[in-house]
């Protein structure tokens, strides 16, 4: 596939995440982050290794519960942490900040350089996420905000390091062992601080299936594909799709009709995904001119 393609593809996932705030208000029991957030890792591992079976080698184990600690057990738990501390746009916003660390990163993990457009991309990103969902009403709580940049720089990492760290086998596989390695992390800590789940209905039961099965299961393996493919940089921004699309879910769903100054965050941010593309594109290898016939080449 060309690079725009694979680019189109990986962009589906994050936009399928933006209906996870969505589905957690409307369908989900409140007060369970760290059981919800297990629910919706472990199954989905677990029914991705039944179908690969392809269990991590020995050698693997580490790096994979390191990696599904950074892209699920941690991200996940710091994520809602933020989310139940600060306004949802801060809390997005401060997430939106991974598109900058993971520019760093991948500057000390893979020497990737930095590159002035890329960076320009991102803090346009930023700052359209903000106008896209900060409210007047919008408060900053020391503890959420630590949560918020922890989980962004979580999310950031769990990025680089799978690029960093491709094993010899599928997309399909490698989302198979970091979901189990997330839900085995997240399910003793939920039963340690969490009570018990009261009974879930028939829609809570549809909320799991839908953030599990698409939401992670599905989703990642697209998103793990794109990491092995797309330069981190810009794969990166593509996460910016995600409030994005919580934004146009809220709209169609819940009727909040987005104000003029949310139409012109949305355009900034699909403007700074745009750029971001084009900034990180790797660049071409020099040309190397012909050694004319008869001519020995320098030793």
């Amino acid at each position: 596939m060309s690079r725009t393609t694979d680019i189109f593809l990986t962009a589906l996932a994050p936009a399928i995440w933006g209906s996870t705030y969505l589905v957690t208000t409307e369908a989900l029991p409140d007060g369970y982050p760290v059981t919800l957030a297990a629910l919706r890792a472990l199954p989905a591992g677990l029914l991705l290794l039944t179908v690969t079976r392809c269990l991590p080698p020995r050698a693997w184990l580490g790096r994979t519960f390191l990696l599904g600690s950074f892209n699920f057990a941690l991200f996940w738990v710091l994520l809602f942490v933020a989310a139940y501390r600060l306004p949802g746009g801060v809390a997005a916003t401060l997430g939106a900040v991974q598109t900058m660390i993971v520019i760093l990163m991948a500057r000390g993990w893979l020497g990737t350089p930095i590159r002035a457009g890329a960076v320009a991309a991102s803090a346009a990103g930023v700052l359209g996420v903000a106008l896209l969902l900060i409210g007047p009403e919008a408060r900053l709580d020391p503890v959420g905000v630590a949560a918020g940049l922890g989980g962004a720089a979580s999310m950031a990492a769990g990025t680089v390091l799978s690029r960093k760290w491709q094993p010899p086998v599928s997309a399909l596989s490698f989302t198979a062992w970091q979901l189990t390695a997330g839900g085995l992390i997240l399910l003793p800590l939920a039963l340690i601080v969490e009570p018990p789940l009261p009974p879930l209905t028939a829609t809570n039961l549809a909320g799991l299936t839908w953030l599990g099965l698409v939401g992670a299961a599905a989703t990642y393996v697209i998103w793990f594909r794109g990491v092995a493919r797309i330069e981190p940089g810009a794969i990166s921004m593509l996460s910016l799709m995600s409030p994005l699309t919580a934004v146009i879910l809220g709209w169609a769903w819940l009727g909040q009709a987005p104000t003029p100054v949310q139409a012109v965050g949305a355009v900034i941010v699909l403007g700074s995904v745009w750029a971001g593309q084009r900034a990180n594109r790797p660049s071409a290898a020099p040309a190397v001119a012909p050694i004319p016939a008869g001519v020995k080449p320098p030793a």
